[in-house]
């Protein structure tokens, strides 16, 4: 018996990285995912991963810069499971840089897939969601939006505070339906911070010297377990929030 036994979720980029974390962390406690990215390969390892346990996944190609994909990712999973419970937004194609570095197509894609993306997803999930009595949604977005030295983060942070605003005004107006919206920003090994942890070896361990509980999260126990309290009834009563998930390293006002 899991925690949330017969909760359903939908969570983008689930193919590696956080997103495959929190979808097993999630899985674990008996929720179905859809597991939703654009690399087919890696979306039917993590269900092969999911199903090896007992679990229970899909997956479903989507690019969530495509509507069209948005809408056929969330019909699939309503004909596959029945329902959406959990939506876990977490695919968004942007990077840092120095200002006068970044394109204009590089901005608007990280637009298009982070709030562009969460507002689509959002209001796609919302109908069968308020349908079933209520429902979860966590955005991910980051804590380089507080850093004392914005430098190389503005395009970055730009897009993602954009997703908390959605967050803020999605509880909002959402808590009626019954439907929670919280935010997390995590810190955890991905594939990208794996490759910079060992070509820059030197600033990696100066950077993990800077997280007060000296280590960078794993994406499952540290991230997808957060997740699977913020999504159950523990937190029923926490919505609209931004919730850290670094080892402490940022400060939030």
């Amino acid at each position: 018996m899991g925690k949330l036994d017969g909760k359903i979720a939908l969570i983008t980029g689930a193919g590696q990285g956080i997103g495959r974390g929190i979808a097993h962390a999630l899985a674990k406690e008996g929720v179905a995912i859809a597991v939703v990215g654009r690399t087919e390969a890696k979306l039917v390892k993590t269900v092969e991963q999911i199903e090896s346990y007992g679990g229970r996944a899909t997956a479903i190609r989507c690019d969530v810069s495509d509507a069209d994909d948005i809408t056929a990712a969330v019909e699939r999973t309503l004909e596959h499971f029945g329902g959406i419970d959990i939506l876990v937004n977490n695919a968004n194609d942007v990077g840092p840089g120095p200002l006068l570095s970044v394109k204009d197509e590089d901005f608007e894609r990280g637009f298009a897939t982070g709030p562009l993306a969460t507002l689509r997803l959002m209001r796609a999930c919302h109908p069968t969601m308020k349908e079933r009595g209520g429902g979860s949604i966590i955005n991910l977005v980051t804590s380089a939006s507080v850093r004392w030295d914005a430098s190389n983060y503005g395009a970055y942070a730009a897009t993602k505070e954009a997703m908390r605003a959605l967050t803020r005004a999605a509880a909002c107006e959402w808590g009626v339906d019954g439907i929670r919206v919280n935010a997390i920003a995590p810190h955890a090994l991905s594939p990208a911070l794996e490759w910079w942890i060992n070509k820059y070896p030197a600033e990696a361990e100066e950077f993990r010297a800077g997280i007060p509980l000296r280590r960078i999260g794993d994406a499952e126990s540290d991230i997808g377990r957060a997740v699977v309290f913020l999504v159950g009834d523990d937190a029923g009563y926490l919505t609209g929030a931004t919730v850290p998930l670094d080892g402490g390293q940022s400060r939030w006002g």
